[in-house]
């Protein structure tokens, strides 16, 4: 029963992890399906057991996973049969490969390990109802394992995955670029021929969904020279970490947010938007920081307690390093965040007059663009940016029109 085993380093994070269940969200040729073809061998040759492996389809079972089975574990196979989707090992466990559109057939196993593959895809009773009371008796581990599929019940227990409270489960996030074997040039090759949606969430295994379309992909533009203009920062302020806390319940807090922007009469160049879940301290000193290098014509942190917080050690900073600046707080002037954000920023994103600089803050800006306004999407980024047109001094009068029906219209931001 030896059996050796190769696997891709972000293969042997997961496997080495102790966690009783798994969920990982990979993109397109990831490696996730051999991944789950050694971890069923592996829990198979540990004792006699059974182990199931779970596509949506009895086809996809077959054609995913069959010969891959074959193939890894022809030393320690006893026999197969095609007929039932069944392997048998040297020491008597049996591998099924079962389909989720017939979960009915699986009610009644004992299980000491099952992979989900593709669950976006799957029933959430296929998990729910079936397969977890089946590995009660032996007390059996779970792998679940697909690529994103917008919003739904795998991007639900992906999110419980990464709280602490859940202390047998842990999530794990990797893209196409993560599979050494790949050519990076062929991905890139793919990116050309694709939207950036699609692009994101087949390769990157973006949990991004077409919501409301209140921002539209074609609307984004950017630009990596750097204008004439004046810099302005703005600072949308979270909770506050705890010294020496940091657990993995902390991805799914909301970020603290920092928008370093340049306004000219054209509009709005983003150079950056720094984000992160940081200390009282560390809040302070980035905002120093980015005031430091930037120099910008003001800054702005949206007023609140989190606000009377940092401006305490930020006033420190400022009397050890002598370098003083205003801090304005801004104020939302009891108008909904949604109705705010959509105000400052969808006519001129649709208007061509907000341009990014490309950087690694992107993906993460874009995304919660997108999905907004969606209660299950932090909006830490883009609500941070929108607070750029409160501090904004430029006057935007010479602009205004009337249009057909005599509505009062601002050009630059579409209302």
């Amino acid at each position: 029963m030896d059996l050796e085993l190769d696997l891709l380093d972000w293969q042997q994070e997961v496997w080495n992890h102790p966690a009783r269940f798994k969920v990982v969200a990979a993109g397109r040729r990831t490696g996730k399906s051999r991944l789950a073809a050694c971890m069923l061998l592996y829990k198979a040759i540990e004792r006699k057991c059974q182990v199931f492996y779970v596509a949506p389809t009895q086809a996809q079972a077959r054609d995913i996973m069959w010969n891959l089975l074959l193939e890894l574990g022809h030393q320690v196979i006893a026999s197969s049969h095609i007929n039932n989707m069944q392997i048998t090992l040297n020491n008597g466990s049996i591998i099924s490969l079962k389909s989720a559109d017939r979960s009915e057939n699986m009610r009644g196993a004992s299980l000491a390990f099952v992979v989900l593959d593709e669950y976006a895809d799957m029933k959430p009773e296929t998990w729910e109802l079936v397969l977890r009371p089946a590995l009660t008796d032996l007390k059996g581990d779970c792998l679940m394992i697909g690529t994103p599929i917008g919003r739904n019940h795998f991007y639900d227990l992906y999110a419980q995955s990464l709280q602490d409270e859940f202390e047998e489960w842990e999530g794990f996030h990797y893209t196409s670029y993560d599979n050494s074997l790949l050519d990076k040039e062929e991905i890139d090759a793919a990116k050309k021929g694709m939207s950036s949606f699609a692009f994101r969430q087949e390769f990157m295994a973006s949990f991004e969904a077409r919501g409301s379309e209140i921002f539209k992909e074609d609307w984004i533009s950017f630009q990596e020279e750097e204008p004439n203009g004046d810099y302005f920062i703005s600072a949308d302020l979270a909770g506050f970490a705890v010294p020496g806390s940091r657990g993995k319940k902390q991805k799914h807090l909301d970020d603290s947010a920092i928008s370093i922007v340049k306004v000219n009469p054209d509009g709005w160049w983003v150079k950056e938007i720094i984000s992160g879940y940081w200390t009282v301290n560390e809040t302070a000193e980035k905002i120093f920081d980015a005031v430091a290098e930037y120099r910008p014509v003001s800054v702005g942190i949206e007023k609140g307690i989190a606000a009377q917080a940092v401006l305490s050690p930020l006033s420190d900073m400022m009397r050890q390093r002598a370098r003083y600046f205003h801090v304005e707080l801004l104020s939302h002037g009891n108008t909904k965040k949604t109705s705010r954000i959509i105000w400052a920023l969808q006519g001129r994103f649709e208007n061509g007059q907000i341009k990014l600089n490309r950087g690694d803050w992107n993906e993460k800006f874009l995304e919660q663009l997108y999905l907004f306004p969606n209660p299950q999407v932090h909006d830490d980024l883009i609500d941070s940016l929108a607070y750029i047109d409160a501090l904004s001094k430029e006057s935007y009068f010479s602009d205004f029109t009337f249009d057909d029906e005599s509505v009062f219209t601002d050009a630059k931001v579409g209302y």
